[in-house]
């Protein structure tokens, strides 16, 4: 197998996406390496510059009147975490971060903020998770009370990519019309903003930009409301439907860098007088890897058909992608790891690094468990004959 990531030669793409996947290879290619010494932050900064230079953030951030085309995410995003897993984190972040603009903001809101991040010269972020919630989402505690012309917010985030640097977060808190998920809603608040506070970085197995969030009597301007009062559950959670079948092609992506770099090192190693490609119990677990990543890839690439082509409600695939890719990618990389032996274990070897970055994806942007109760429920009702 080749080194350099191609895209899958299957009937779901159009020649576009055939001219993108080569673009966005060509970059990778171009593309200096981190060193692991540089600045965490600026690494993530020059990243963003860079792809909004070789216009990449349009297809996150679509210009007016452009529809979305998740095919198109989804091959920018397994092409990037072949080869660099936080250039793909920065991509998806800068599309997550200003989904709920793109799809309720204002006129005056999109105007302000989403050219900047087009360009990868401001940064996006989201502002759900909370320390005592995790996926229960409906549990959001950070309250945000009208006063005036301003909502006042208070209340602890937690694990926010881009927290530090990011120009703006798209905060989830509760106004209460009624329980639960229900008396939601988002706001647009500027990094700059009094009240806002952001904690040490977080320090992840793998290398990611995140950190806490905390508000005290952070005053927002009622402008800053998105969409309607009690609509945050819907406004913060309708980007998923569309990233979460990426989250499975970066997975994807991760995984068939593990599959190359496991076929390299199988086929240049000798084991018991002969090359390690020939002995049986090799070739199966290879046979294991691939299949897993063929299942994984067009569940994934089926996903992105359904929405872009179908226009159809897409909770039920969107969660089975997400679900087969990133499950298949811990497989696989798993598997390499035993085929490397004592290589797959020690730092600054490929594979190691995958196995590092491969795990957080069974967790964040909803976990395999979620993933697996939205599956069920769609099942249930009947929608996934739709699919």
């Amino acid at each position: 197998m080749s080194t350099r990531w191609t895209l899958w030669d299957w009937p779901f793409f159009d020649p576009s996406h055939r001219d993108l996947a080569a673009r966005v290879a060509d970059w990778n290619e171009s593309q200096h390496k981190p060193s692991g010494t540089a600045d965490l932050t600026t690494e993530c900064l020059t990243l963003a510059r860079n792809l909004g230079e070789a216009g990449f953030l349009h297809y996150v951030i679509p210009a007016p009147g452009t529809p979305t085309d998740v095919r198109s995410i989804c091959i920018i995003r397994e092409a990037l975490t072949y080869e660099h897993a936080l250039a793909d984190a920065i991509f998806a972040m800068q599309g997550i971060g200003t989904m709920a603009i793109q799809r309720f903001g204002t006129d005056a809101q999109r105007d302000k903020y989403l050219e900047p991040c087009r360009q990868g010269m401001h940064i996006a972020a989201l502002a759900l998770t909370e320390p005592d919630g995790g996926s229960d989402v409906a549990s959001t505690a950070t309250t945000a009370v009208l006063e005036g012309d301003f909502y006042v917010l208070n209340g602890e985030k937690t694990l926010i990519s881009n927290a530090g640097f990011a120009h703006h977060y798209i905060v989830v808190a509760r106004t209460g019309e009624a329980p639960g998920a229900r008396g939601l809603s988002a706001f647009l608040v500027d990094a700059t903003t009094p009240g806002l506070t952001v904690g040490d970085p977080i320090d992840f197995m793998a290398p990611h930009p995140a950190a806490s969030l905390s508000f005290a009597n952070c005053r927002v301007p009622t402008s800053s409301l998105l969409g309607d009062r009690g609509q945050g559950f819907k406004v913060a959670l309708g980007a998923f439907d569309i990233f979460r079948p990426s989250v499975g092609a970066a997975a994807v992506g991760l995984a068939r860098r593990a599959l190359v770099e496991t076929l390299d090192h199988v086929k240049s190693r000798s084991l018991f007088g002969k090359s390690m490609s020939e002995l049986q119990g090799v070739q199966m677990t290879l046979a294991d890897m691939v299949t897993d990543l063929d299942l994984a890839a067009l569940s994934v690439y089926r996903a992105a058909w359904v929405q872009d082509v179908r226009h159809a409600k897409a909770s039920y695939s969107a969660s089975m992608a997400k679900l087969a890719g990133t499950e298949a990618a811990g497989r696989i990389v798993d598997r390499a790891v035993q085929l490397l032996g004592g290589k797959g274990v020690t730092r600054g070897n490929l594979i190691e690094k995958l196995y590092r970055e491969a795990r957080p994806m069974r967790i964040y942007e909803g976990t395999s468990e979620v993933q697996k109760l939205v599956i069920a429920r769609a099942l249930l009702a009947g929608l996934e004959r739709t699919m």
